[in-house]
């Protein structure tokens, strides 16, 4: 078999229907367009974002603001409470790297929230990206320390 004998299989590919080419085609009269009206006209169509005489949707959209408005700049922090804390040894660091492998949080990229629920009874050293007043006063209380650790966004434009 040689590169200029290859066809396709029989049945597979099918011309297209050529309409308003008269009656005897079968497509014929009206073409597949009804009769008359906008429709049936050449070039109709009308604009692209046209609705019938409705407000067009990009024009209803300063009006809207705020229902199904997401923004793509909003951070999401992974919350943690002190009540998972309490099931490290003392004088641990915890960090996001460490909370990851603990399962507390999906990625060590996340960034973490330190939140009050539950209390801390050995001194911790916990660095994250945020901490709740309550929460940091019980870490502090116990003896540990706080550190706020720095969120980087990778996205342009911020």
């Amino acid at each position: 078999m040689k590169l200029h004998e290859l066809k396709p299989a029989k049945g597979s590919n099918k011309n297209r229907k050529r309409v308003g080419r008269g009656n005897a085609t079968g497509q014929g009269t009206y073409a597949g367009r009804g009769r008359k009206g906008q429709h049936a006209r050449a070039g109709s169509g009308g604009k692209l974002y046209r609705e019938g005489g409705n407000l067009p949707f990009v024009r209803k959209l300063p009006f809207v603001r705020g229902v199904g408005f997401v923004s793509i700049f909003k951070i999401h922090y992974v919350p943690v409470n002190l009540d998972q804390l309490a099931g490290f040894a003392p004088d641990t660091e915890v960090t996001p790297q460490v909370l990851a492998e603990a399962g507390f949080i999906r990625s060590a990229n996340s960034p973490v929230a330190i939140l009050a629920r539950g209390e801390l009874a050995q001194a911790l050293t916990v660095k994250a990206h945020r901490f709740s007043k309550s929460a940091q006063q019980k870490i502090e209380a116990a003896g540990g320390k706080v550190q706020v650790l720095p969120f980087e966004t990778s996205r342009k434009g911020r």
